[in-house]
């Protein structure tokens, strides 16, 4: 039999057959050995074939993926882990103030995304507790990211607004949630769809970060049509076996003008005739955007790259 699988939780699968009934899978014993270094060879979304048994349901083949997004392991991070596979698009959910989310944090998994085929929607949620400096300032980082493609909402789970725009981008696709713990994707999809009554917990008094509320990745059905995959909240965002020149193409701004580099093998460190540092210089590219570009290529040498200035 054919289905989904809605739930990973490390040893057991919930696949979505076909016929619309849930199972509990495993995988065929030497599944775990052909070659798929993650800790996870088989992850939410992906598209599986299955066999129905009295001891254990068992998954025996897993389809080629169209796309998936995939981090460094939290505790081995020479590791890697699969997020979410067969998706049509991602939310970033985004908060200034608990939890902050940092520049950085968005970069990459921006970079992540683009690397892995998967199209990003940044949302930025509590939009409610803002004051009119954090106002401006939630609207400066938007400026940052729709300058250079990337669509942003500002939405409030809490007070309900700009709700009808989340509902009508998420209908009929398959939609994986990400962000910090806290940030509110539980809330706001039980606001949109309350009959999955996701769980959600208060921010942490004392370190004003979200507390955890999604231990494994899950895929509901939206009763509007569509399917969203809550993720776990993250801390951190490793980005996974970029060399320095693919990297460079996965930052928009970057690959639109590194055709006028002198050198075309230039990956805007220090080389003379860059056009990417010169629009870095003219604030043409962002420098919170730049200095990113730094800190992923240093994470993946293992050497310091930054430029003076930046």
């Amino acid at each position: 039999m054919k289905g989904v699988v809605t739930k990973s939780t490390g040893s057991w699968y919930t696949v979505r057959g076909e016929d619309g009934v849930s199972y509990d899978c495993r995988l065929k014993g030497k599944f775990r050995t052909k070659g798929i270094k993650s800790t996870n060879p088989v992850a939410v979304g992906d598209k599986v074939e299955f066999k129905l048994e009295e001891e254990a349901n068992v998954i025996f083949h897993l389809a080629q993926r169209e796309n998936y997004i995939i981090r460094k392991s939290i505790n081995l991070s020479k590791q890697t882990h699969i997020i979410a596979a067969n998706v049509d698009q991602a939310f970033l959910f985004v908060t200034l103030k608990l939890p902050e989310t940092s520049l950085e944090f968005i970069d990459r998994f921006l970079v992540s995304a683009e690397a892995y085929h998967i199209h990003v929607k940044l949302i930025f949620n509590k939009i409610d507790i803002y004051d009119e400096e954090e106002l401006k300032m939630i609207r400066f980082i938007q400026s940052i990211y729709t300058k250079i493609g990337y669509d942003s909402y500002e939405v409030s789970a809490e007070k309900q607004i700009n709700l009808e725009v989340i509902e009508e981008l998420l209908k009929n696709k398959i939609t994986m949630l990400s962000g910090h713990s806290g940030v509110g994707k539980s809330t706001l999809i039980n606001q949109l769809d309350p009959d999955l009554d996701l769980r959600t917990l208060a921010i942490s008094e004392a370190n004003k970060s979200g507390m955890h509320t999604t231990t494994f990745a899950e895929m509901h059905p939206l009763n509007f049509g569509g399917d969203i995959i809550d993720t776990p909240g993250i801390k951190g965002f490793g980005v996974v076996n970029l060399e320095n020149a693919e990297l460079r193409n996965y930052f928009p701004e970057m690959y639109a003008k590194q055709s006028e580099c002198k050198f075309n093998n230039c990956i805007h460190l220090n080389e003379p005739g860059c056009a990417v540092k010169e629009a870095i210089d003219s604030r043409e590219i962002s420098t919170t955007r730049y200095a990113s570009y730094l800190s992923i290529m240093e994470d993946e040498q293992g050497e310091t790259y930054r430029a003076k200035g930046y």
